[in-house]
Protein backbone atom coordinates (compact mmCIF):
# COMPACT_ATOMS: atom_id res chain seq x y z
CA UNK A 1 0.00 0.00 0.00
CA UNK A 2 2.82 2.38 0.80
CA UNK A 3 4.48 2.02 -2.63
CA UNK A 4 1.22 2.79 -4.43
CA UNK A 5 1.00 6.29 -2.97
CA UNK A 6 4.64 7.31 -3.21
CA UNK A 7 4.42 8.52 -6.82
CA UNK A 8 1.38 10.67 -6.04
CA UNK A 9 3.19 11.95 -2.94
CA UNK A 10 6.24 13.01 -4.97
CA UNK A 11 4.01 14.80 -7.50
CA UNK A 12 2.05 16.59 -4.78
CA UNK A 13 5.20 17.63 -2.91
CA UNK A 14 6.82 18.94 -6.10
CA UNK A 15 3.77 20.88 -7.25
CA UNK A 16 3.21 22.17 -3.72
CA UNK A 17 6.78 23.49 -3.56
CA UNK A 18 6.32 25.05 -7.02
CA UNK A 19 3.20 26.98 -6.00
CA UNK A 20 4.64 27.92 -2.58
CA UNK A 21 7.72 29.41 -4.21
CA UNK A 22 5.48 31.17 -6.70
CA UNK A 23 3.49 32.74 -3.85
CA UNK A 24 6.67 33.78 -2.01
CA UNK A 25 7.90 35.55 -5.20
CA UNK A 26 11.59 34.97 -4.54
CA UNK A 27 13.35 37.06 -7.22
CA UNK A 28 16.13 34.60 -7.96
CA UNK A 29 13.76 31.86 -9.14
CA UNK A 30 11.17 33.88 -11.07
CA UNK A 31 12.36 32.26 -14.31
CA UNK A 32 10.92 28.98 -13.07
CA UNK A 33 7.31 30.24 -12.86
CA UNK A 34 6.31 28.57 -16.12
CA UNK A 35 4.73 25.40 -17.50
CA UNK A 36 8.09 23.78 -18.40
CA UNK A 37 8.84 23.78 -14.68
CA UNK A 38 5.79 21.59 -14.13
CA UNK A 39 7.18 19.15 -16.71
CA UNK A 40 10.51 19.19 -14.88
CA UNK A 41 8.73 18.48 -11.58
CA UNK A 42 6.74 15.60 -13.08
CA UNK A 43 9.87 14.14 -14.72
CA UNK A 44 11.82 14.38 -11.47
CA UNK A 45 8.93 12.77 -9.57
CA UNK A 46 8.88 9.86 -12.02
CA UNK A 47 12.65 9.42 -11.73
CA UNK A 48 12.67 9.66 -7.93
CA UNK A 49 9.81 7.18 -7.72
CA UNK A 50 11.52 4.82 -10.13
CA UNK A 51 14.77 4.82 -8.16
CA UNK A 52 13.19 4.68 -4.71
CA UNK A 53 10.75 1.88 -5.59
CA UNK A 54 13.38 0.05 -7.64
CA UNK A 55 10.83 0.04 -10.47
CA UNK A 56 13.17 0.91 -13.32
CA UNK A 57 10.65 0.60 -16.13
CA UNK A 58 9.69 4.26 -15.61
CA UNK A 59 13.22 5.63 -16.03
CA UNK A 60 12.71 6.08 -19.77
CA UNK A 61 9.49 8.09 -19.52
CA UNK A 62 10.75 10.13 -16.57
CA UNK A 63 13.90 11.09 -18.44
CA UNK A 64 11.90 12.11 -21.52
CA UNK A 65 9.48 14.29 -19.54
CA UNK A 66 12.37 15.86 -17.60
CA UNK A 67 14.38 16.42 -20.79
CA UNK A 68 11.49 18.04 -22.64
CA UNK A 69 10.79 20.27 -19.64
CA UNK A 70 14.44 21.35 -19.47
CA UNK A 71 14.52 21.91 -23.23
CA UNK A 72 11.41 24.12 -23.26
CA UNK A 73 12.67 26.02 -20.21
CA UNK A 74 15.96 26.62 -21.99
CA UNK A 75 14.19 27.80 -25.14
CA UNK A 76 12.10 30.27 -23.15
CA UNK A 77 14.86 31.73 -21.01
CA UNK A 78 18.29 31.35 -22.61
CA UNK A 79 19.35 32.93 -25.89
CA UNK A 80 22.15 30.39 -26.40
CA UNK A 81 19.82 27.36 -26.18
CA UNK A 82 19.80 25.22 -29.33
CA UNK A 83 16.41 25.17 -31.07
CA UNK A 84 16.85 22.19 -33.38
CA UNK A 85 14.64 19.17 -34.03
CA UNK A 86 17.50 16.79 -33.27
CA UNK A 87 17.42 17.84 -29.61
CA UNK A 88 14.33 15.62 -29.20
CA UNK A 89 16.26 12.66 -30.62
CA UNK A 90 19.08 13.50 -28.20
CA UNK A 91 16.61 13.44 -25.28
CA UNK A 92 15.33 10.03 -26.35
CA UNK A 93 18.92 8.75 -26.69
CA UNK A 94 19.74 9.99 -23.20
CA UNK A 95 16.57 8.32 -21.90
CA UNK A 96 17.68 5.00 -23.40
CA UNK A 97 21.09 5.45 -21.75
CA UNK A 98 19.60 6.26 -18.32
CA UNK A 99 17.45 3.13 -18.59
CA UNK A 100 20.51 1.14 -19.70
CA UNK A 101 22.40 2.11 -16.53
CA UNK A 102 19.89 0.17 -14.40
CA UNK A 103 18.41 -2.48 -16.70
CA UNK A 104 21.34 -3.16 -19.06
CA UNK A 105 18.95 -2.81 -22.02
CA UNK A 106 19.04 -0.12 -24.68
CA UNK A 107 22.71 0.77 -25.07
CA UNK A 108 22.77 0.35 -28.86
CA UNK A 109 19.69 2.54 -29.52
CA UNK A 110 21.14 5.08 -27.10
CA UNK A 111 24.45 5.32 -28.90
CA UNK A 112 22.82 5.42 -32.34
CA UNK A 113 20.33 8.15 -31.39
CA UNK A 114 22.89 10.30 -29.59
CA UNK A 115 25.36 10.08 -32.49
CA UNK A 116 22.68 10.88 -35.08
CA UNK A 117 21.34 13.80 -33.06
CA UNK A 118 24.77 15.29 -32.42
CA UNK A 119 25.63 14.87 -36.09
CA UNK A 120 22.43 16.70 -37.07
CA UNK A 121 22.80 19.45 -34.48
CA UNK A 122 26.40 20.30 -35.31
CA UNK A 123 26.42 19.75 -39.05
CA UNK A 124 26.30 22.92 -41.07
CA UNK A 125 25.07 21.28 -44.23
CA UNK A 126 23.70 17.80 -44.63
CA UNK A 127 24.56 15.63 -47.60
CA UNK A 128 21.98 15.71 -50.43
CA UNK A 129 20.89 12.13 -49.75
CA UNK A 130 19.85 13.22 -46.23
CA UNK A 131 17.47 15.98 -47.35
CA UNK A 132 14.45 13.69 -46.96
CA UNK A 133 14.79 13.97 -43.21
CA UNK A 134 13.67 17.61 -43.29
CA UNK A 135 10.48 16.62 -45.12
CA UNK A 136 9.77 13.95 -42.50
CA UNK A 137 10.31 16.37 -39.64
CA UNK A 138 8.10 19.01 -41.30
CA UNK A 139 5.28 16.45 -41.23
CA UNK A 140 6.14 15.45 -37.67
CA UNK A 141 6.08 19.11 -36.66
CA UNK A 142 2.50 19.38 -37.93
CA UNK A 143 1.14 16.02 -36.83
CA UNK A 144 3.04 15.23 -33.62
CA UNK A 145 -0.17 14.82 -31.55
CA UNK A 146 -1.08 11.85 -33.77
CA UNK A 147 2.25 10.26 -32.83
CA UNK A 148 1.45 10.73 -29.12
CA UNK A 149 -1.96 9.12 -29.63
CA UNK A 150 -0.36 6.24 -31.53
CA UNK A 151 2.28 5.61 -28.87
CA UNK A 152 -0.41 5.73 -26.17
CA UNK A 153 -2.58 3.23 -28.03
CA UNK A 154 0.44 0.98 -28.59
CA UNK A 155 1.27 1.04 -24.88
CA UNK A 156 -2.32 0.20 -23.97
CA UNK A 157 -2.40 -2.69 -26.43
CA UNK A 158 1.04 -3.93 -25.34
CA UNK A 159 -0.07 -4.24 -21.72
CA UNK A 160 -2.75 -6.80 -22.58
Amino acid sequence: MKKQNTFAAYILIGIGIYFLLRELRIPIITDFYSWPTLLIIIGLAILIYSYSAKDYQHLFSGTIVLGIGIHFHGLNHYAFWIDHWAVYILIIGIAFFIRYLRTKQGLLPSVILVVISLMMIFSLQLPAWFSWIYVVFDYLDSFWPIILIGVGLYLLKKKR
